[in-house]
């Protein structure tokens, strides 16, 4: 029997969600990612000291960005990649994180563009929203917003940020359509992406994708190359790259997505 785009959408809020109740109950992001269902009510199990596996995203932050962060941010870094390795974010620059998670890159991002600038994190799970808001307590954090929503309906309106910055969060999407459009609208003219996220060799089908992984996993539901860079192109975008970085499965890889958003003021074709 398949499974319905609600019961997938479902099954990955569950997943992050139990994956925040993990990590603020005193597990490690390797607890976080091995949990399918949370393990234990909030509140029934004692807070042990944060720890940092060094074998999930965390490790591809460098040592100075890890050092600015709070061990908790750390711990609920779930990401393929570090999509501010790519972003090259300036002072006084707005910044959307779509899918913040434990807030990791909210708070990176908020330092880059100082107090000038300002960064939005977007999250469905109420788990999640609740430690990157403590998170950015603890690293004093003045210049972000985390807001409830979907990546699919984003929270903000038309023209609100000059970048857009995800981890590992599109292939989630049961929309992902939606998701480009929705990126596209709220980029200012001459605003970018830089993404990272699962992404698939051209060759491979939806069913070998299945596959090699589930779609909770981040594996089921990425796009290959093609499928990115066309539907990037089908909402606006252009200068648009997929660039493999490393294996996730067979056939699939973390990769770092850019594209550019037209200024207005693009001349017309001869």
């Amino acid at each position: 029997m398949s499974t319905t785009d609600a019961e997938l959408h479902e099954q990955v809020r569950q997943r992050y969600a139990a994956a925040a109740t993990a990590v603020a109950t005193g597990g490690t992001n390797a607890d976080a990612l091995a949990v399918e269902d949370a393990c234990c009510a909030p509140g029934s199990c004692a807070p042990g000291p944060v720890q940092v596996d060094e074998s999930f995203g965390a490790s591809l932050y460098s040592s100075d960005e890890r050092s600015e962060l709070p061990a908790e941010a750390l711990a609920a870094s779930l990401g393929c990649g570090n999509p501010l390795a790519v972003a090259d974010l300036h002072p006084g620059e707005r910044v959307l994180d779509l899918g913040s998670g434990g807030g990791i890159d909210v708070l990176l991002s908020a330092r880059r563009v100082g107090p000038s600038g300002f960064v939005y994190g977007v999250d469905m799970t109420e788990q999640m929203l609740a430690l990157a808001r403590a998170n950015a307590a603890k690293a004093g954090a003045t210049n972000v917003e985390f807001m409830t929503g979907t990546i699919e309906d984003i929270p903000l309106p038309d023209a609100a940020v000059d970048v857009v910055i995800s981890n590992c969060v599109i292939n989630l999407s049961v929309d992902k359509p939606a998701v480009l459009a929705e990126m596209f609208r709220v980029l200012k003219p001459g605003g970018r992406i830089g993404i990272s996220d699962v992404v698939s060799e051209d060759q491979l089908t939806p069913a070998e994708r299945a596959e090699r992984g589930s779609y909770a996993g981040c594996i089921a539901g990425a796009l290959s190359r093609s499928e990115y860079l066309d539907g990037l192109a089908g909402v606006g975008f252009t200068d648009a790259s997929v660039t493999f970085t490393h294996q996730a499965a067979e056939g699939m890889h973390a990769a770092i997505i850019r594209a550019t958003k037209p200024p207005v003021d693009l001349p017309a074709s001869a």
